[in-house]
């Protein structure tokens, strides 16, 4: 794993942050800093801290669970334009799932309690944020109920 990655890195070209207010915008972009994560590296672990929030850019990764009495088990796979990451927001701040580069991946990173702050300072802006946040947490408990039906049902 690496901090560093090439400068042309926008949230604003990022599908997700797409036209949210310039102000707040740029208040994201002060925080934002590049990740980069190579084939096979476990970006975050089940029962880590949850302390960031990940704008994908380029590369793959697979959203991972440890299911007793089988082989570990993708639950989705995410690209460029997606995000990675909303543990952080509620207590106790805890990563729920594994998450492993599947290809060479680049992202713009949020540390998450200084987003949360942001969120609190600006309510109008914070709930717009979680508008947009909250049907990929839908999606990926959805994802997540179908693997599981999937792996019981066989």
């Amino acid at each position: 794993m690496s901090d560093e990655a090439p400068e042309e890195l926008r949230l604003a070209d990022h599908r997700f942050f797409r036209d949210m207010d310039p102000e707040f915008l740029a208040r994201l972009t002060e925080k934002a800093y590049a990740r980069t994560f190579e084939a096979g590296a476990l970006i975050v672990r089940e029962g880590d801290p949850a302390d960031e929030f990940l704008a994908l850019f380029s590369g793959k990764v697979a959203l991972e669970i440890i299911v007793p009495d089988r082989p570990r088990t993708t639950v989705q796979t995410l690209g460029p334009g997606e995000v990675l990451g909303w543990s952080w927001l509620f207590s106790p701040h805890r990563w729920r799932i594994d998450a492993r580069a599947v290809k060479p991946t680049r992202a713009l990173g949020l540390a998450a309690g200084p987003l949360r702050q942001l969120l609190d300072d600006r309510p109008a802006d914070g709930y717009r944020f979680l508008h947009r946040l909250l049907p990929v947490i839908a999606q990926r408990l959805e994802n997540t109920r179908l693997q599981l039906l999937d792996l019981h049902g066989r």
